[in-house]
């Protein structure tokens, strides 16, 4: 069979169509993020999340120590709310970036972690106030070893 010029050239724009589509990112799967009743951090950093491109369910936990408990958070990372999504657990104010980055990489490891909560991380932004670098710590296959620092939700 002899193809023309004009048959090589709709094979080649119709393989990069294909290509082009299918190398479109995956929507992130569903987060369920839990929560003590009486914290006001947690919405915003849902929202922070949902910005990126997350889909969240929040969840009013009664017993957040139970929770932490039952996904293996170390309890010297503990925070304030604790998300699972996919086979994973996120603790605390976690950038939207890294948790991406964790779902794009599947590390061995049971989670992210940010100890505490950093001025400037997503949900303890401060009007005026100077964001704190703070690193993300990767745990559960061993230590906890260190995922990333970040300024606000930017890496460092």
């Amino acid at each position: 069979m002899n193809a023309s010029r004009r048959d090589v050239l709709l094979w080649a724009a119709a393989g990069s169509v294909v290509l082009v589509s299918g190398a479109r990112a995956e929507a992130p799967p569903p987060m369920t993020v839990h929560r003590d009743p009486g914290c006001g951090c947690c919405h915003k950093w849902v929202q922070h999340l949902e910005a990126n491109g997350f889909t969240v369910t929040l969840v009013d936990a009664p017993s957040m120590k139970a929770v932490k408990a039952r996904l293996g958070v170390p309890p010297e990372l503990a925070a304030c709310h604790t998300g699972e999504i996919g086979a994973y657990v996120i603790e605390g104010h976690v950038p939207a970036a890294a948790v991406k980055r964790l779902l794009a990489e599947k590390p061995e490891g049971r989670g992210l972690a940010v100890r505490g909560m950093p001025v400037g991380s997503p949900g303890m932004e401060v009007d005026g106030g100077e964001p704190e670098v703070y690193e993300v710590f990767l745990f559960g296959a061993g230590e906890p070893k260190s995922f990333g620092t970040f300024r606000a939700d930017k890496p460092t």
